[in-house]
């Protein structure tokens, strides 16, 4: 069972519902710790007051504020939770957008928010409802960790969640990043589709989404606990340089098809179209006939007909 990590309301106009906050995620991560090298003594960082320099325990430590450098405004715990603000105890709800609207960049850590009690059960399943006949999400303001927060609530089956968001200053303008103006071709975009939908999956499930660095570290642990060498990097493919992107993306959908067990010649819902050669004027071979199009099109222009 995951640990609350806060508990509150959510506050839908004069709706009320009770919940707690649980997180969405885990953390499966392989962590280290730091150890001397000369005789494996675990390294440890301690809490000190640099005025008497000792080690002071955790029922001594509080927050504050630096006014100056000699003057520390003290901030309890118990001051945070009573904050003058609506939001100190509840996630409030401001009003519904698309969630095509958001960009996901201001989409951050996800928690689930479970009803809190038998007299949450209705109005956390209207919410649900609601939220999910719209096909709209909740834009809420929360007051947690000493600031407030923006957040999206939105539905996952018949479960609330929250996904804290940041601000829209704390998004950095990228126009500065931007490469220089280059043009791209009709033809070089219907390969990048053609190419797309060779790699669309339905569901982002499967062997290929896993972590796998954390396997070659655990092989890396177990190799060395039992003394044996350690598992080989595999070499690394080296991409040939194409200068020709057409041939980049060609080669790349028949990669792809043939990592999927398909047919490198089925067709796709873009065809790919073949890139162009370069040839001289000289080497193309004169036409002798002309169909009734282009002969048609010859006399719209002006030009007249070559006479026998």
């Amino acid at each position: 069972m995951p640990r609350t990590i806060w508990s509150g309301a959510i506050s839908f106009g004069l709706v009320t519902v009770p919940i707690h906050v649980v997180s969405a995620t885990e953390d499966h991560s392989i962590h280290f710790h730091q150890y001397h090298l000369a005789d494996q003594g675990r390294i440890r960082y301690r809490k000190v007051c640099e005025l008497e320099d000792r080690e002071v325990p955790e029922d001594e430590i509080g927050k504050g504020y630096e006014l100056t450098k000699t003057q520390v405004i003290p901030v309890t715990d118990e001051d945070l939770s009573n904050l003058p603000l609506p939001t100190a105890k509840a996630i409030e709800i401001d009003g519904f957008v698309p969630l095509e609207s958001v960009d996901p960049l201001r989409i951050s850590d996800g928690y689930y928010l479970q009803p809190a009690g038998q007299v949450a059960a209705k109005p956390y399943q209207l919410l649900v409802k609601a939220l999910g006949r719209s096909a709209k999400v909740a834009v809420a303001k929360y007051a947690w960790s000493g600031r407030e927060r923006l957040g999206l609530v939105r539905v996952k089956g018949d479960v609330l969640v929250l996904h804290a968001m940041r601000w829209p200053d704390e998004i950095r303008d990228p126009a500065e990043l931007l490469p220089p103006p280059v043009r791209v071709s009709d033809q070089e975009v219907e390969g990048a589709l053609a190419l797309m939908d060779t790699m669309t999956v339905d569901e982002l499930e499967g062997p290929e989404f896993h972590d796998r660095y954390t396997e070659a570290v655990a092989e890396i642990i177990e190799a060395k606990r039992e003394e044996k060498p350690l598992p080989k990097a595999p070499e690394p493919e080296q991409p040939a340089r194409v200068l020709d992107l057409m041939a980049a993306l060609q080669e790349s959908v028949t990669k792809a098809k043939a990592a999927r067990g398909e047919d490198a010649g089925s067709a796709e819902v873009h065809e790919l179209p073949a890139a162009r050669k370069k040839t001289s004027a000289k080497k193309q071979p004169a036409r002798k006939t002309a169909t009734k199009e282009k002969t048609t099109a010859k006399k719209t222009s002006g030009r007249r007909p070559r006479s026998a």
